[in-house]
C-alpha cells in the first residue's frame, strides 16, 4: 500500500543542539561525536535507545549535531534524555555525567555538555555513592506521596538522614561496587500508621543493601540485595 507522502513523513521529528567541553584542546581528527536519544522510564533497567547519531567531531567547539527520530516511539508519562559521547576509536574521551531532558513539558535541554574521561577505559568510572538521595521506589511498592525518606551517605561512609518520621544515623562501608550499612540509630518519634511502615521499609531496605549502583543519566542510586534485586531506588537531591 502506498500512502502520500505527508503520511509518510508525518512521525519524523527533529531534534538540534550542541555537544560543549570546557577543555580547550584539539581533537584527534578520528574522533566521533556519538548523541542518542533515550528511554530512561524504568530505574531499575538500562535505556533504550530511541534514536542516535554520529558525526566527525571536527575542530569546534561546540559541536552541532541533528538527531531525526520516530514521533511515534514518544509515548507520554515515560520520561526522555539525552545522552552524548565522544570517542577515538575505542577510547572513551568525553561523556555527559548530568541528566539532560527532553519532553518534560518544559524547555528541551539540548545542549549537551560532556565531561573528560580520565585513562584508555571506555567506560567513565562509576559515580560515588556519595550524596543526598531520596526514596522513590522501596522494593517495587513505590513510596507515600508528599513522606520524604531521605539518606546521606558522606564521602567518609557516615550516614544520616530520616526514614520518613524519624531521624536516623550510622556508617556505610563502601568497597568496589558493595555496600554494608552497620546498625541505624534514630529518635523515638511517633506518626502515622502510614510513616512508621514506610519507615521500617526502609531500615529494612538499608539493612539488606549489599550492592549499589549509580545511573547518571537518570540521577539514580540503586540499592540491590545480595541475589542483585533492588531493593532502593534514590533520586538525588
Amino acid at each position: 500500500m502506498l500512502l502520500p507522502a505527508s503520511e509518510a513523513f508525518a512521525a519524523a521529528r527533529t531534534l538540534r543542539g550542541t555537544v560543549i567541553y570546557r577543555e580547550r584542546i584539539a581533537l584527534p581528527p578520528t574522533t566521533i561525536v556519538e548523541v542518542k536519544l533515550l528511554d530512561v522510564s524504568l530505574a531499575d533497567a538500562p535505556a533504550r535507545t530511541i534514536a542516535e547519531t554520529r558525526i566527525a567531531a571536527g575542530p569546534r567547539n561546540p559541536i552541532r549535531y541533528i538527531l531525526r527520530f520516530d514521533s511515534a516511539q514518544i509515548q507520554p508519562r515515560r520520561s526522555y534524555a539525552l545522552q552524548a559521547r565522544i570517542t577515538d576509536g575505542d577510547r572513551l574521551m568525553f561523556i555527559n555525567t548530568t541528566r539532560h531532558p527532553v519532553f518534560a513539558g518544559g524547555r528541551n535541554q539540548t545542549e549537551i555538555r560532556v565531561e573528560r574521561v580520565g585513562g584508555q577505559a571506555e567506560a567513565p568510572r562509576q559515580p560515588s555513592p556519595a550524596g543526598r538521595w531520596l526514596a522513590e521506589d522501596i522494593r517495587g511498592g513505590g513510596v507515600i506521596d508528599r513522606l520524604q525518606s531521605v539518606l546521606e551517605i558522606a564521602p567518609d561512609g557516615r550516614v544520616s538522614g530520616t526514614g520518613g518520621c524519624n531521624r536516623i544515623g550510622g556508617r556505610a562501608t563502601i568497597s568496589g561496587a558493595t555496600i554494608a550499612f552497620g546498625r541505624m540509630i534514630s529518635t523515638q518519634m511517633a506518626c502515622t500508621p502510614a510513616a512508621m511502615d514506610q519507615e521500617r521499609k526502609f531500615l529494612l531496605a538499608l539493612e539488606d543493601a549489599r550492592g549499589w549502583r549509580v545511573d547518571p543519566v537518570r540521577q539514580k542510586l540503586v540499592l540491590a540485595d545480595a541475589r542483585g534485586t533492588p531493593v532502593l531506588v534514590l533520586a538525588r537531591m
